[in-house]
């Protein structure tokens, strides 16, 4: 926080009528503290936010006022317990200081809501699936378990694409995606250094995949985005998928991504094999994937 540029500028500004926002809504008795006589401005004083932190009141007093100062995540967590910040705003909180938000504290593991449950099944006949942010799979329906070889045994769309021989078949241009799809992987890392998650995919890939081991090797970084997914289906032939990737707004490290049809897209049939799609056409696809395994 402490490097003076246009953005940090922006953030220190922010930040300002952000922590005197959070502070006017807590009333001592908020925080247990006596009630307190009335006051002329509303909200606690800086020195009840600063005591329970373990911060000075001075410095307190220089983060709230926007000052270029070093900050660290135990400091920014102390402040947001003292000013009873929800997740959202303990996130907002290390953004405005220009430090990469932890983990959520205490959140167990979202689950799939029925209605996002629901608009991947009737996306069927075309696939849909939806990962989080480490290439778990969270959910998929029919069609993508029928034209991507997804079975049982498979947790993890990056474990899939590089042990599922099946799964590896499918895909016509392998050797040309694997290389993205790694670097997008290492990308995600980068965004959460702090997660070990990331770490223990990787590794165990890096002792049963020589392939993964060698592009991981190349610390190459790319971000996934719009592309046409190439499918070899041992039933229908070729297949070709556009794939858009969103994010549900309630979990955005999650990636939900229905594709928009092509111009001249085929039919699809809830009576093809599996609730597959059919003809040998350029057609659309969802993949609630965030990499674009």
């Amino acid at each position: 926080m402490a490097t003076d540029t246009p953005s940090a500028s922006g953030r220190r500004e922010r930040l300002r009528g952000f922590l005197r926002s959070r502070r006017a809504r807590l009333a001592p008795e908020d925080v247990g503290l006596p009630p307190a006589a009335r006051r002329r401005t509303p909200g606690l004083r800086r020195e009840e936010v600063a005591l329970p932190a373990g911060v000075g009141v001075s410095w307190y007093t220089w983060l709230e006022q926007g000052r270029p100062i070093n900050v660290s995540a135990d400091v920014l967590d102390a402040i947001a317990r003292a000013l009873r910040l929800d997740e959202p705003e303990r996130e907002h909180l290390y953004l405005l200081t220009g430090l990469n938000p932890p983990p959520p504290v205490g959140v167990p593991r979202a689950q799939v809501t029925p209605e996002l449950r629901r608009l991947i099944e009737v996306w069927s006949p075309r696939p849909a699936v939806l990962l989080d942010r480490y290439e778990n799979i969270v959910a998929v329906n029919g069609a993508a378990r029928a034209v991507f070889g997804y079975t049982d045994t498979d947790r993890n769309c990056l474990v899939a694409f590089f042990t599922n021989a099946r799964y590896r078949a499918l895909h016509t241009h392998w050797e040309a995606v694997a290389p993205g799809v790694v670097a997008a992987f290492r990308a995600a890392a980068a965004r959460h250094p702090d997660d070990p998650a990331f770490d223990r995919i990787a590794e165990g890939l890096r002792a049963v995949s020589p392939e993964f081991d060698a592009l991981w090797a190349r610390h190459d970084v790319g971000v996934p985005g719009q592309v046409v997914k190439a499918v070899r289906h041992p039933e229908m032939g070729e297949l070709f998928f556009d794939t858009t990737t969103l994010a549900p707004p309630d979990q955005p490290s999650w990636g939900q991504a229905p594709g928009p049809p092509k111009p001249r897209s085929a039919r699809l049939s809830s009576n093809s094999p599996r609730g597959a799609p059919t003809g040998r056409m350029s057609r659309p696809g969802a993949r609630f994937s965030p990499s674009g395994v």
